[in-house]
């Protein structure tokens, strides 16, 4: 009897750093990323997650918006269904802002993407496809707004994308199945930010 094969999972990696600061170094943060990002991809091997060629580095460019260079060819290869999978080392390496992100998964959605974090354990591979995080209008920032300082994520914000402090209801390690049993409007798929 001859095993299934498993379909091919093209997946992409993103990376990302406000500053040029280093990036002249032989190895430097961009790198970093997307070889961690690369070990996460063959590590899924058994899924048939396989790389594509294609690179989409934007050393240099805040993630307060979504006009960089290589985020806006990642998004063309999207609409063109050159992608399964997107890779990152961590959400703000996508953007920085929830609003934007909110407008990212509904392109990812549209266009069957999925998207994965390496390093926060964000997977919408999983049955649970969506991250319908977003569904109040005032978002706060992916980061600490005063020092921009990306470690204040999981404090300052719950799998809901609002803030900890304004939200009544199931507390953080709830799973989603338990967040929606409570009255959550959100759909969550896999995280582990709160």
């Amino acid at each position: 009897m001859k095993a299934p094969s498993v379909k091919p999972v093209r997946c992409a990696i993103y990376t990302r750093v406000s500053t040029d600061h280093g990036l002249d170094q032989e190895f430097n943060s961009l790198d970093a990323q997307y070889d961690a990002a690369s070990a996460y991809i063959k590590s899924q091997a058994h899924a048939g997650w396989t790389l594509i060629r294609s690179r989409y580095d934007d050393g240099g460019y805040s993630g307060g918006s979504t006009d960089r260079p290589d985020l806006q060819k990642l998004l063309d290869d999207i609409r063109a269904q050159k992608i399964d999978v997107i890779v990152v080392y961590k959400v703000d390496r996508l953007t920085r802002s929830l609003a934007d992100f909110a407008k990212l998964v509904e392109l990812f959605d549209a266009h069957g993407v999925s998207f994965v974090s390496v390093t926060q354990q964000f997977n919408t591979t999983t049955s649970l496809r969506t991250a319908r995080l977003l569904s109040s209008k005032k978002k706060p920032s992916w980061s600490d707004q005063s020092s921009g300082d990306t470690s204040n994520l999981a404090a300052s914000t719950n799998c809901y994308g609002t803030s900890k402090s304004a939200t009544s209801g199931p507390k953080p390690g709830y799973s989603p199945r338990a967040r929606r049993a409570a009255g959550s409007r959100s759909a969550v798929a896999h995280c582990t930010m709160c």
